[in-house]
């Protein structure tokens, strides 16, 4: 058992959490990237079908995205995977969505209650391994019904302000497994279903460095770079 809480973080979890909010008020330094752009959201679009299969599925109407970044992607509208433009809400059509970050002041309070599902996405690989435990429990702790998670199991581009990988759990497929299924024993009520992004890129590279980071992004949006994992709860009642 982790001997780290969210009352007891580790020493590493209250560093990084110092990094990531200057980096939502400074930017990233290395890549130029300004504050606006760092860790606005744009990453939940890739997966706004798989969680609407999943919001029908169980019926959920309550969504808590733990590790929302500046919540972008609920404000404006984005691209649907129909191709038009509408707002995530009303495409899962959900009654509420609420944002917790805790490295971005506006969505910095814990929040209060339960919610039908809980979706974190690119998230846990930004959080120090010694405390995976309490913040995957805490996860698990909020969700009525299911637990989503898209995990990068491969360095970032972005460095913190300290030269430092932004990705600072870089674990495998089976290790991030194992530690879901530790968690979720805890919570038989509850479902998870993880996509694993492996990183597996092509080694020839663009010249400019914004054309590298371009193309990464877009073979991140491959379907088959994308690994669903079996759901591994009992559904209620049985």
């Amino acid at each position: 058992m982790s001997r780290y809480s969210r009352q007891n973080p580790s020493p590493r979890y209250k560093e990084l959490l110092a990094l990531y909010r200057q980096m939502h008020t400074e930017g990233e330094r290395f890549l130029n990237i300004p504050p606006e752009k760092v860790f606005p959201g744009t990453s939940l679009p890739f997966h706004l079908a798989p969680i609407q299969k999943l919001i029908q599925r169980y019926n959920a109407k309550s969504i808590l995205d733990y590790g929302s970044g500046k919540g972008t992607q609920y404000q404006y509208e984005v691209k649907l995977p129909d191709g038009s433009m509408g707002l995530t809400k009303d495409y899962w059509g959900v009654d509420s969505i609420t944002c917790y970050d805790p490295a971005y002041q506006p969505f910095s309070t814990l929040p209060i209650g339960r919610f039908d599902a809980v979706i974190s996405t690119d998230v846990m690989e930004h959080c120090p391994e010694q405390d995976i435990p309490w913040i995957l429990d805490e996860m698990f702790r909020y969700a009525e019904k299911f637990v989503f998670v898209n995990i990068a199991c491969f360095p970032a581009f972005k460095r913190l302000a300290n030269g430092e990988n932004a990705h600072c759990t870089v674990k495998s497929e089976h290790w991030w497994t194992q530690r879901l299924d530790s968690v979720n024993a805890k919570y038989p009520g509850v479902k998870y279903h993880a996509l694993f992004d492996l990183g597996d890129h092509p080694p020839a590279e663009p010249k400019s460095l914004w054309g590298k980071l371009s193309r990464c992004i877009k073979e991140r949006r491959l379907p088959d770079r994308l690994r669903l994992n079996r759901v591994r709860a009992k559904p209620h009642g049985i």
